[in-house]
């Protein structure tokens, strides 16, 4: 019984810091909401669908990983961007001069807005790859390739706002 009132002691005292996650979110204890815009694309490209899936596995990420409320917009946490880049460059050449493999890069630039602490506010890029092989079919690796890029970006983007890293 003594052991179950010191852990509720420091979930209390833990929260009451601004720290609302065990997933090392460290959040201000004033932030209830978050908005996040759609992500808007400045590369012909990117497929029109990664607008969408970025902008709501953001907001999926950040409901999942603290309790902030989501709200369409003027949230106390505000996340916009843009998707800077969606480039395929060989990069790896065969001996008989043909392409080996290719690489994915996606680019996203994205702004983040604490209205409580405007000094951990943010305009930062964010970048990852993903290399498949010339033979593969782009149509058929694509949505595998977005997954494991998004997933990555996304991570950055978290940790940023709210691990400080």
């Amino acid at each position: 019984m003594y052991k179950l009132i010191k852990i509720s002691l420091l979930i209390t005292s833990l929260s009451c810091c601004g720290i609302y996650s065990f997933s090392g979110a460290s959040i201000p204890s004033e932030a209830k909401s978050f908005s996040v815009e759609y992500f808007k694309t400045s590369t012909s490209s990117a497929p029109s669908i990664l607008r969408r899936i970025l902008t709501e596995s953001l907001s999926d990420l950040i409901i999942s990983q603290t309790n902030l409320d989501f709200v369409e917009f003027d949230g106390d946490l505000r996340f916009s961007g843009k998707i800077s880049k969606y480039q395929i460059t060989p990069i790896s050449i065969n001996s008989n001069e043909s392409v080996g493999k290719n690489r994915l890069t996606i680019s996203v630039f994205v702004k983040y807005e604490n209205i409580f602490n405007d000094e951990l506010s943010y305009e930062k890029s964010f970048s990852h790859y993903s290399d498949f092989e010339s033979s593969d079919n782009f149509a058929t690796v694509e949505e595998n390739l977005i997954e494991e890029i998004k997933d990555v970006i996304l991570d950055n983007i978290f940790n940023k706002a709210f691990v400080n890293w």
